[in-house]
């Protein structure tokens, strides 16, 4: 018995994080919300995708429509690797998206969706999840978006831009006709 216990322990940490599946991406919700099919024909499944690490405006936010224009130009009708790591309160994969970038259509998916939206100052750092990134993902996310603020690109061409979890906030505690709408 114990033979037979020890190397099922060694191994049980790399079956309990299991391998990214490639997937066509078939929706964009919104900067950071996908649906996702995966699986092969007739034997569909589809996935609805929250991005990890990463914070986009909301619709009806400012820069609400660009930041869904943004990820939709990534990943839209593309194959994605997914690289999933919990379930949110949603019901919603959090996972890590990789596509093959623009520039080598015929390459690997090397293109962390996620860290391109930040980058192009679309996408806030998400830092209350950083402890769901390895460390050099954390350095690399909080770099883009020191980067973006610096460039003054996308939402951070705003004076004060105004972070999701701070617009849902504000936005749940108003009557719905009072309500912040998307003027951009």
């Amino acid at each position: 018995m114990r033979r037979l216990l020890f190397p099922l322990l060694l191994i049980l940490p790399f079956a309990l994080h299991a391998t990214p599946r490639t997937c066509l991406i078939v929706g964009v919700s919104d900067g950071d919300t996908l649906k996702a099919r995966c699986g092969v024909r007739g034997n569909y499944e589809e996935v609805k995708v929250r991005l990890n690490g990463i914070d986009a405006p909301e619709k009806r936010q400012r820069f609400g429509d660009r930041a869904k224009h943004a990820m939709s130009d990534l990943v839209f009708m593309k194959n994605a690797d997914l690289d999933c790591l919990s379930i949110d309160r949603y019901g919603r994969s959090v996972c890590k998206v990789r596509v093959t970038p623009r520039s080598a259509p015929n390459g690997p998916k090397t293109l962390d969706a996620g860290l391109a939206m930040v980058t192009v100052g679309m996408a806030w750092w998400y830092r209350d999840y950083a402890r769901q990134q390895t460390p050099q993902e954390r350095g690399q996310y909080e770099f883009a978006e020191f980067e973006a603020k610096a460039r003054h690109v996308g939402l951070w061409r705003d004076a004060e831009p105004v972070p999701p979890w701070e617009w849902r906030r504000t936005a749940l505690a108003m009557p719905r006709s009072g309500r912040p709408s998307a003027a951009q």
